[in-house]
């Protein structure tokens, strides 16, 4: 586990992809749906502009079929989370990962100069550590 701290050392802006998957608050639970299994995300930033307006997650869409929603009338923004969780390109993956257990969250925007530019998710952290702990079994 000596190469997980280390790993935890290195800023989170390593873990996050240039695809920022959005959608609109008018989307229904069906095209919310569709666009994630398209883009094989599990979270959409809800609205074009900065600063998002959201996020809806595949537990906020859980949710809302449990709540038996309608799926075809139920919008994006119906179910969007609006308390968003931030942190800075530079936090390292451990700060983020600990912010994650504090607010209960799977997902963290990623902003650099007030713009954002990824998201990172719990998988995100998982694989990498993951990817760690194999690089040092091969070693």
């Amino acid at each position: 586990m000596a190469n997980a701290s280390r790993f935890g050392s290195m800023p989170v802006s390593v873990l996050t992809g240039e695809q920022i998957v959005r959608v609109g608050g008018d989307a229904t639970l069906y095209e919310v749906a569709g666009i994630m299994a398209g883009a094989g995300v599990g979270a959409l930033v809800l609205g074009d502009g900065d600063p998002p307006e959201g996020i809806v997650t595949e537990r906020d869409f859980v949710g809302a079929l449990a709540g038996r929603k309608e799926p075809g009338a139920t919008h994006a923004r119906d179910i969007a989370q609006t308390s968003l969780v931030w942190c800075a390109a530079d936090a390292t993956v451990s700060e983020v990962a600990e912010q994650m257990m504090e607010k209960y969250v799977r997902h963290v925007l990623v902003e650099d100069q007030g713009k954002l530019v990824g998201i990172v998710s719990a998988r995100d952290l998982l694989g990498a550590y993951a990817a760690e702990d194999t690089d040092d079994e091969e070693q």
